[in-house]
């Protein structure tokens, strides 16, 4: 067992209770940490009951609280861009109580801030991707992310490790990896450790759904890359087939949401349900209840990058799938009975769904524990997170900071 270390975790999303996207994982990458013995420090977004989360995870919270931040805050994406100056002071001040032994940053916006203080404080830093967060603003109409500007922002993210010499990269899919190694950061020092869904919340469903009114599924945050002309497109080609389909859509109801209902509801025959916010543990029992899953998701270096939630979610339920063909899951998923990968088109992921409501059961149910097994032996948290805090572990025992021997 390693010495206890003083961890310095850095996020922009509220620690507790989980927002969805990468937020899942800062819970289970916590838990891990406390469980070896080493003293967290949690630096992010103020949150409510504070005291009781506290006490809960035994750890000791920072909250940032000059502006409200997370995912759905107003005028989100201004503040992502303020928000690690000011995170860089918060650590800085509580440094000078407090010596930590390694700074832990949890996506793209507090690793801004935890490369800055590598130099400041002479601190070992690890750096977590869960996505490549600018990535995903490829799909964003041009007048509100102009292509110049995305792509600049996307080297600078890609450029961070290298940038600021940090001394280990937690990376989302290989994918990843290989953006990063092409610019120039070194191989050994990243560990692919892929996103992965508590197994827990998401157990292999006992019951098929009744054949009578086929529900496809989507859940998630509901994000602008999210749904677009690929998730149009395919409802056109299903509804038109089988008028009788349902889409049910699982999470808040976004803007981004809104907006793509009220362009299907154009469409003749669309039916659909929004059940809105729905709690992390509850979402399973709208999968339980469906027929197909889908990861309708447009293409970007985002996707391509980004290890997607939903289709692990998707196959530890038993619950046929369709997706996008994202690099990061199609090497992973690409032998896999339950999920088929369409192409990049509207019409071929529809008929990709039909595919799955016209295929016999016994074409897919005697894959079903066999897949659902395979992903929560793999991609459950604890595993993955046991990989990650062994990673961090051994870059600060061998990292060389300033006040190391050279």
């Amino acid at each position: 067992m390693p010495p206890s270390l003083c961890i310095a975790f850095l996020t922009h999303e509220p620690f507790y209770p989980p927002s969805g996207g990468g937020s899942a994982e800062a819970v289970f990458l916590v838990q891990e940490m406390v469980r070896r013995g080493h003293v967290i420090h949690i630096f992010g977004p103020k949150i409510p009951d504070a005291d009781l989360v506290a006490k809960r995870f035994g750890v000791r919270l920072h909250p940032f609280e000059k502006w409200e931040m997370g995912r759905y805050a107003k005028n989100r994406n201004l503040k992502y861009l303020a928000y690690p100056f000011q995170l860089e002071k918060l650590v800085a001040t509580a440094a000078q109580a407090v010596k930590f032994d390694l700074i832990f940053s949890q996506h793209a916006i507090s690793a801004v801030a935890a490369g800055k203080l590598k130099k400041k404080l002479g601190v070992p830093v690890v750096m977590n991707f869960p996505d490549l967060l600018t990535g995903f603003m490829e799909t964003w109409p041009a007048y509100v992310a102009p292509k110049p500007l995305v792509r600049a922002l996307m080297n600078y993210e890609i450029s961070l490790p290298t940038r600021y010499g940090v001394d280990g990269v937690c990376a989302i899919s290989d994918e990843f990896a290989d953006r990063l190694v092409a610019r120039g950061y070194p191989r050994e020092k990243i560990c692919p450790i892929y996103y992965g869904y508590d197994a827990a919340a998401f157990p292999l469903r006992s019951q098929l759904p009744p054949s009578s009114a086929p529900v496809v599924v989507m859940h998630g945050s509901f994000d602008a890359h999210h749904l677009g002309k690929i998730a149009l497109g395919a409802v056109k080609t299903v509804v038109a087939q089988k008028p009788q389909t349902i889409f049910r859509f699982v999470g808040k109801r976004t803007a981004g949401l809104e907006k793509f209902l009220q362009q299907a509801q154009r469409i003749r025959d669309f039916k659909f349900e929004a059940t809105g916010f729905t709690p992390y543990a509850e979402v399973s029992k709208q999968l339980a209840s469906a027929t197909v899953g889908i990861v309708p998701y447009e293409e970007s270096a985002g996707t391509h990058c980004a290890f997607v939630a939903k289709i692990v979610e998707y196959v530890a339920s038993g619950l046929p799938t369709v997706c996008t063909p994202l690099k990061s899951v199609q090497g992973y998923f690409k032998n896999d009975p339950l999920v088929k990968f369409s192409e990049f088109s509207g019409e071929d992921f529809g008929k990709k769904i039909l595919e799955w409501l016209d295929a016999p059961l016994d074409a897919w149910v005697q894959h079903a524990e066999t897949s659902s097994l395979r992903v929560k032996r793999e991609l459950d948290w604890q595993p993955l997170c046991r990989k990650a805090v062994d990673f961090a572990e051994k870059v600060c025992a061998t990292a060389k900071t300033p006040s190391s021997p050279k």
